[in-house]
């Protein structure tokens, strides 16, 4: 799949370029370009932080300005805060990925801009951008962290390209139990509550078993979920058998 190359713009510590390049390939992206590396190319300590995704930095373009890095796009993106001297787009990181797959899906080049760890990323910077993504984060602590930038764009790209289950249940070798059994086990309690004089005084009786069936057909049970509540009710009855 085509993909937007994301450019760590001057960079200053080897493990924040290591840690993006491992969030990067958390979500299957490894078109990864560096801009005038403050402390060198390659970076050994970028190498030991990747753990798993050093062919990101074997494959990464290095390059000497912006300007070079970017000179091939059609698009590109800046992550920054809100910038008051430069008018452009605002986007947040989830329409950002959206927009990028829309413009990749029509043949465009798309890059994503991430700035130094100190400060950010400069207006100098900004201005040769299309655009800015911002994230929705706590004005009086807006600064992200290299790699987390790069991780929250990269889950949104993953997002915006995959179909993400929103909600799923592990059954654990089970499976969710039919309205029969859990039928079955509202009558097993019933008979049994019964037996043990629980429904008094007879006039609340009909509404107590009705409460109750509501209240089992509220849960979301499991055939083994099931199977335990019958074990349960069971060996409480011989448990009072035995001291009868």
């Amino acid at each position: 799949m085509t993909q937007p190359a994301f450019v760590l713009v001057r960079p200053q510590m080897g493990e924040n370029i290591g840690a993006a390049a491992r969030a990067m390939w958390n979500f299957g992206l490894d078109r990864m370009r560096v801009v005038d590396p403050r402390d060198g190319w390659p970076n050994q300590k970028a190498v030991a932080m990747a753990s798993g995704a050093g062919r990101l930095l074997d494959e990464a373009q290095l390059h000497g300005d912006l300007a070079d890095a970017i000179a091939d796009r059609t698009f590109v993106f800046a992550t920054t805060a809100r910038s008051r001297d430069l008018t452009k787009p605002v986007y947040s990181p989830e329409e950002a990925m959206v927009e990028t797959v829309r413009r990749m899906a029509s043949g465009e080049r798309v890059a994503v801009l991430f700035g130094p760890e100190r400060a950010g990323l400069e207006n100098e910077d900004i201005a040769k951008a299309n655009a800015i993504i911002s994230v929705p984060v706590n004005p009086e602590f807006p600064s992200l962290n290299l790699a987390q930038c790069v991780l929250l764009t990269g889950y949104e790209w993953r997002r915006a390209t995959s179909d993400v289950t929103p909600v799923d249940v592990e059954l654990a070798g089970t499976e969710m139990a039919s309205q029969l059994e859990v039928e079955k086990l509202a009558e097993h309690y019933e008979e049994r509550l019964d037996t043990a004089g629980f429904y008094f005084p007879e006039t609340k009786a009909e509404g107590m078993k009705r409460t109750m069936r509501n209240m089992w057909s509220r849960m979301p049970m499991t055939r083994a979920d099931v199977q335990l509540f019958h074990g349960v009710l069971r060996q409480m009855v011989r448990w009072k058998e035995r001291g009868d």
